[in-house]
This record gives C-alpha cells, structure tokens and sequence, in this order.
C-alpha cells in the first residue's frame, strides 16, 4: 500500500519534517513522484524507516545506522559494540560528575555549619551601622513579613539555637 510522507511519519511516531531529512541526509531512499509530484513510500520503506527509529532509540547517531543499514550484518555488531562501550564511557562521565557536584553541595553545607557570622558579631555590625534595638527588632519583623522562610534560614545561618530562632520569629510576627 503506498504511503504518503505524513502517512509514513504518522506510522513511525515521527514529525513529516523528520522523515524528509532522513530521505535528505541518505537514510531513505528518494520517494518515487505521483503524477502531482507527491512523494509515495512502500513498504520497504517502511520496514526501513521503523529499524531508523529502533537504533535511533538506542542511542545510535544517524551516521551509525547508515553504516548498518547500508553494510552486511556482520558490520552491525561491530557498530552496536562500539557504541555500547562509548555509552559505557558516557556513563562512567557523567557518574564522575556526579561525585563531584556531591563534593561541591558537601562543601557548601560545611561552609553553611562553620560560625563564619554569629548572632553576636552581626547584632555588633548592625550596632555599628547605627541600628538601635528598636531598629533591629523592626528589621526582622519587616524580614518576616516579607520573607518567613528566608528568615528562618537567615537566624540558622547565624548558628541561633531553634528555641531562640523561634522567640524571634514569634516576637517578629506580633
């Protein structure tokens, strides 16, 4: 049964675009043209363009099913094996990056655990800049408003312990 380009595209879960860059790129054998220069596939081309999206969903690049499409099978294993221990290299990549971002996020929760700022040096630079008490309860209390997580996070930051963070947060929210 001849198939149109949408038809053949329908069939295989493609875009139409997709199938006509697979006919351009030498996937797809050329369509033959109606009378009203419309492209019609066959079956053959069916068959082929369905083992196309059964190596494309292996993760083979379009240069990799040409050459075995267009080889004898005993090409085939030697391209699956190749490409099989590139996803294997692939893998063992991206698992290197893992453990790295994981070193990374481990640093800055340290870096988050270390009195780097304390209650009593910020309640210092905040008397240093001229904030009165009166000033610095308004500040949290406007922290609050605006951003009740955040403070929260902020008060921890400051290696408050939870029972004061939380009179804080109560007197902030009066």
């Amino acid at each position: 049964m001849p198939l149109t380009v949408t038809r053949l595209a329908r069939a295989c879960g493609l875009s139409r675009s997709t199938v006509l860059y697979y006919e351009s790129v030498g996937l797809l054998a050329p369509a033959r043209r109606t009378g009203g220069n419309y492209r019609v596939y066959g079956d053959r081309d069916l068959a082929r363009l369905r083992q196309v999206c059964v190596y494309r969903e292996a993760g083979l690049t379009l240069a990799d099913i040409r050459a075995i499409l267009d080889r004898p099978r005993t090409d085939a294993a030697a391209v699956l094996q190749r490409r099989f221990l590139e996803i294997g290299a692939e893998i063992e990549t991206l698992r290197a990056r893992q453990r790295e971002i994981a070193r990374l996020l481990e640093g800055t929760q340290k870096l988050r655990r270390m009195k780097m700022v304390t209650k009593q040096k910020w309640v210092e630079v905040m008397r240093n800049a001229g904030f009165t008490e009166e000033q610095m309860r308004n500040w949290h209390k406007e922290f609050e408003k605006a951003a009740p997580s955040e403070h929260q996070e902020f008060l921890e930051f400051l290696h408050i312990p939870a029972d004061e963070v939380n009179r804080i947060r109560q007197w902030s929210r009066e």
